[in-house]
């Protein structure tokens, strides 16, 4: 799955190269309660097909008539803004008087966009410069804490996997967990040494490395855009990628098992060494409660849960066990062993 961005890009850069007009409008400022962040772009075709958001669907009619009957015929950018009053709010659907601010460029150059998608694809973080007084774009190389910016003159883009998650397992999960995560605009890279698990994983854009985990750990040089998940069901391998990762600066960590697997694991963790503050970072059992059992929802549960992490929103959605459905557990087992009994 390509991601939202992503997607912008091939699409502006094969309607240009078929001869069409076509222009990107990018979001350099929002206020209130914007639908799109700053960053978020939207590719529209001389006839009105459009691909991407800038509004989540709010402004985007008022923007393709102005650009098909203004701005495509243009030289240089031009900033837009839409809901400056609550009169204009409430005309284009922005939500509780939002504000959104809009750099759009006609005709941009399409070597540009290709030599930005080339760069995507090596994985090369990539900043793009674009003068709004002169609509001349350049490409730069960026880092992961590089982020989007507007001066009112110069715009600065972020492309490519700012983000990155490593994933501790081949298995099921970890594949649509991988794909969620790849339409989320991670960096996404397995690791798993097991010969059997090695052909599983065909998709171009995962990094597939057959490392022991804590090596594995250890050579990626996690930083704090980095998420940590381990998915294997297997102690020795998914315990000696915490090992490494509770004394790195990822931003999330988490490992699949049950709660009392989870336990067990933890006090394995204190017999090395790893402080309690480092083992209470891991997030286990991994995910948000929401009822999952197929390996696609479970998938979903994780991502929910990086995600909240990564945007610093606390993680409350965790089950507990009652009471009464522990004494039911006990009961049950009980009945089964007596029913088993020669």
């Amino acid at each position: 799955m390509d991601s939202t961005d992503l997607s912008v890009l091939k699409t502006a850069i094969e309607w240009i190269e078929s001869g069409r007009s076509t222009a990107l409008a990018t979001v350099v400022e929002t206020w209130g309660s914007a639908p799109r962040p700053v960053g978020a772009w939207l590719a529209i075709r001389d006839d009105g097909q459009v691909v991407g958001s800038v509004s989540g669907g709010c402004v985007e009619d008022d923007l393709i008539s102005r650009v098909q009957t203004e701005i495509l015929n243009q030289d240089t950018p031009e900033l837009i803004t839409y809901g400056v009053t609550r009169d204009e709010a409430a005309r284009f659907g922005l939500p509780c008087g939002g504000t959104v601010r809009i750099v759009v460029e006609p005709r941009p150059d399409v070597a540009t966009l290709r030599a930005l998608l080339e760069r995507i694809a090596i994985k090369r973080l990539t900043l793009r410069e674009l003068d709004t007084c002169t609509g001349r774009s350049t490409l730069h190389d960026a880092t992961r804490g590089d982020a989007f910016g507007f001066d009112g003159r110069i715009m600065r883009s972020f492309y490519g996997p700012r983000w990155r998650m490593v994933i501790i397992g081949a298995g099921q999960l970890s594949q649509y967990v991988s794909e969620m995560a790849l339409a989320a605009d991670y960096e996404v890279i397995i690791v798993d040494p097991r010969e059997e698990f090695a052909e599983g994983f065909t998709h171009r854009a995962i990094e597939f490395r057959r490392d022991m985990p804590d090596d594995a750990i250890l050579a990626l040089g996690i930083d704090g855009h980095t998420a940590i998940v381990a998915l294997t069901h297997d102690p020795k391998l998914d315990d000696m990628a915490l090992l490494e990762a509770l004394k790195s600066p990822a931003f999330y960590i988490g490992a699949i098992g049950s709660r009392t697997n989870t336990t067990k694991r933890r006090e394995r963790l204190a017999l090395f060494d790893l402080s309690q503050a480092e083992i209470d970072r891991l997030h286990g059992p991994v995910g948000l409660f929401i009822g999952a059992r197929s390996p696609a929802e479970m998938a979903i549960s994780i991502l929910a849960e990086v995600t909240a992490a990564k945007y610093r929103v606390p993680i409350v959605q965790k089950r507990a066990i009652p009471e009464s459905d522990l004494q039911h557990r006990h009961l049950t087992l009980d009945a089964m062993s007596s029913a088993c009994a020669p």
